[in-house]
């Protein structure tokens, strides 16, 4: 078996332990959607309920019916993990203060879904949350100009003039 090369990722037990601080830190702004499990491998995701909302969490997935607080969730957790695990899992869980959602915890596969992101390969240790993709140019691609992709379309090459013109330049 290999080394995960996510060892440094949070464990069950880390989140449990801060759910408080981590509530926080999404308020704050100062932090991302993260993954966490044991042994160094993503099981489940932290993202802001604004991520979720934005890429229609719950018309995926459906949701909870309350948001649950720190405290119920840093008690629950364990117990979600396992589910996780065992493929049990339902709808990811809102998690805030006061019936406000702050954050959503769900699987790293819901959370792959939610992003349109492909499975790994089976065996394949993979976070959804710092993926990375090939950018490289497809064999027979040529790069093309602004010009050229607005030329078939009168709205896009208006606009493109009224761009310019605010700029004041005459050309791309």
């Amino acid at each position: 078996m290999s080394v995960s090369p996510y060892a440094e990722l949070p464990s069950v037990a880390d989140i449990a332990g801060d759910v408080a601080g981590v509530v926080a830190r999404f308020v704050g702004g100062e932090t991302h959607a993260f993954a966490f499990g044991d042994g160094g491998v993503p099981e489940a995701v932290v993202a802001s309920f604004d991520q979720y909302d934005e890429l229609r969490g719950a018309e995926v997935f459906g949701s909870h019916q309350h948001v649950v607080g720190p405290d119920i969730l840093s008690r629950q957790l364990p117990e979600m993990v396992e589910a996780i695990r065992r493929g049990t899992f339902g709808p990811p869980v809102l998690v805030g203060d006061q019936a406000e959602p702050v954050l959503v915890v769900m699987s790293a596969q819901q959370y792959r879904t939610l992003r349109g992101d492909d499975e790994p390969p089976p065996g394949v240790i993979d976070d959804p949350t710092i993926r990375t993709y090939d950018s490289a140019p497809t064999p027979g691609s040529k790069p093309f100009s602004v010009d050229e992709w607005a030329k078939d379309d009168p709205f896009t090459q208006q606009m493109l003039d009224e761009i310019r013109q605010e700029r004041g330049t005459a050309d791309g």
